[in-house]
């Protein structure tokens, strides 16, 4: 008759020990599991478990002494019985004391069971057809399977709730560092920019370091506070930019289009081929002949919207850039090469960047390109920019800020 002892042999005796021990009479699953998908889930639950990375190490050398990748099931009896020496060895010489402290780490939490014999040690001793086995019970690992994967699972969905929250609040703070620089280039005698570039600027030093869910939700209200006042103010701005013509509303783009054939013949997109004349084109010509006059200095400037925005607001033009655009000089050069695609004529396009300036109407164009399937004319519609340039009552800040509004929708 065998006699399954519950004491460890000379060790003490708790009531975790007790309780791990109760389970183990439970029946194993008939079909048992498979050792290194046990070992895997385990790794990414280990915490919830009260497991360590070198207790998880100590256990994948135990796993590695059965012999069949099933625990349970008919794969043989699922216990192990290797020296202590020989489990040493396997850990790439792991000191003893440190292996018998991961050891007793694995008892304790119920992952493996002591089948200890009368004097201690661990062999297996055969009774005609039967075989008796002293050593380590990896039975343990079949019966918590279930409970390891949920609790796997629960890990790995608070991980990726973690990391997605810690990409919203990169991109949070990116949003209000180039709305505070946009901003402090429109109202500088607001002192709240400031306030939001320092707040963007902490956040990126913050997210250098190991934050944990709370912070995040802390740094992310902070953000999103910051966010809504900045838009508010900006939003203001906007409108009083906006009121003057919707020719340069983003929002009125195909109520407009009906308006842009008049300043935009047709013959112009056809590389020179001859047409009948139109009386319309009075009109533009006449139109030409007033932009004729010099331009103010004024509007030779840089335009008054950070590179890092226009870029970040406007993608298109990136398919036809055979390299990243950091400076304006790259941006014109990628106008000059995106616009004759849009059937705009080289002289549309040289009286803006006379008016407007090569840089922002570099902008002009990019940003035209992000909506050029509502656009039916784009020659039309930059001649009507550009009409408005010489006046000094365009900015092509607040098509970016359509866009970034558009994007965010």
């Amino acid at each position: 008759m065998d006699y399954t002892p519950v004491t460890p042999f000379r060790r003490t005796v708790d009531a975790a020990i007790l309780k791990h021990r109760m389970a183990a009479q439970e029946e194993l699953p008939p079909t048992g599991a498979n050792k290194w998908e046990v070992l895997r889930e385990l790794a990414a639950a280990r915490v919830a478990f009260g497991l360590s990375d070198r207790d998880l190490t100590v256990l994948q050398a135990l796993v590695s002494f059965h012999q069949a990748t099933i625990l349970g099931g008919n794969e043989g009896d699922p216990i192990v019985h290797p020296s202590n020496r020989s489990i040493c060895e396997r850990l790439n010489g792991m000191p003893c004391s440190t292996m018998r402290r991961h050891l007793s780490n694995l008892v304790q939490t119920g992952f493996i069971l002591r089948r200890d014999s009368p004097n201690g040690k661990r062999y297996a001793r055969r009774y005609g057809d039967e075989k008796v086995t002293f050593g380590f019970d990896l039975s343990p690992l079949v019966r918590r399977f279930q409970e390891v994967c949920e609790a796997a699972e629960v890990v790995r969905a608070a991980e990726e709730r973690f990391q997605r929250l810690r990409s919203a609040v990169s991109l949070m703070r990116r949003d209000l560092a180039g709305l505070a620089e946009y901003g402090r280039s429109l109202r500088p005698d607001l002192g709240l920019w400031d306030q939001f570039a320092d707040l963007a600027a902490l956040v990126a030093r913050d997210l250098r370091r190991k934050l944990d869910m709370a912070d995040l939700k802390r740094i992310e209200a902070a953000l999103l506070d910051g966010l809504n006042h900045a838009r508010r103010l900006l939003g203001e701005d906007d409108a009083e930019d906006m009121s003057t013509n919707d020719a340069i509303n983003e929002h009125h783009y195909q109520n407009s289009n009906k308006d842009f054939y008049v300043f935009e013949p047709r013959s112009e997109s056809a590389r020179g081929n001859r047409c009948d004349p139109d009386p319309d084109l009075e009109q533009s010509e006449d139109m030409e002949a007033e932009l004729d006059r010099p331009v103010p200095r004024d509007n030779r400037n840089l335009p008054n919207i950070p590179l890092g925005l226009v870029l970040s607001s406007c993608r298109e033009f990136k398919t036809y850039s055979d390299r990243p655009v950091r400076h304006w000089h790259e941006l014109v050069r990628i106008a000059d090469i995106v616009r004759p695609m849009m059937g705009i004529s080289p002289s549309a396009w040289d009286e803006a960047k006379r008016f407007m300036g090569p840089e922002e109407a570099s902008v002009v164009i990019v940003a035209m390109l992000e909506r050029f399937e509502e656009i039916k004319s784009p020659g039309g519609y930059l001649r009507a920019l550009t009409a408005k340039a010489t006046l000094g009552e365009f900015s092509c800040g607040p098509m970016i800020m359509a866009l970034m509004r558009r994007d965010a929708a």
